[in-house]
């Protein structure tokens, strides 16, 4: 399956589908689920990345476990709206995933996604121990809930 637009996902969705939101770092990636009405992303958890196959294995187990009918990974696009070495590498893992399993894919802007979610915890007095720990899910689930608010029922 080709990598889709927010719309064309948005359009092969059925009824009381979950949707999984990625946030794809050189060391974790960063999980969130929506609710099966797609209205709210929560944070879910953090893979911490080793090699390519073991860390799609332990994807496809979340996808599988929780039902998921498709993914919004963040695209990490510069500020000035140019792709660099960080997009190519997130491309790269989402056509190497949709190798090994047909799955609807669409890619979501992430820029400031990590800087708002950690300007959030620094708010709440959240210890560093505690952000680094949380910081991935949480961005991951900024980025699926743009996705989610986004437009006239995108995602509904």
């Amino acid at each position: 399956m080709p990598i889709l637009s927010a719309a064309d996902l948005k359009a092969g969705l059925g009824r009381d589908q979950r949707l999984l939101g990625l946030d794809l770092g050189s060391k974790t990636i960063g999980l969130a689920l929506s609710d099966v009405s797609r209205t709210i992303a929560t944070p879910l958890l953090t893979i911490a990345r080793t090699k390519f196959t073991k860390d799609v294995k332990e994807l496809f187990q979340i996808i599988d476990s929780k039902d998921v009918f498709g993914l919004v990974i963040g695209l990490p696009v510069s500020m000035d709206g140019q792709e660099g070495p960080r997009c190519q590498s997130v491309r790269q893992f989402a056509t190497s995933l949709l190798a090994l399993r047909d799955l609807p894919v669409a890619f979501w802007d992430e820029r400031l996604s990590t800087a708002a979610v950690t300007r959030t915890l620094l708010e709440a007095d959240t210890s560093r121990k505690r952000r680094a720990e949380v910081v991935d899910k949480m961005a991951a689930a900024y980025i699926l809930q743009g996705a989610l608010d986004a437009g006239p029922g995108v995602f509904q």
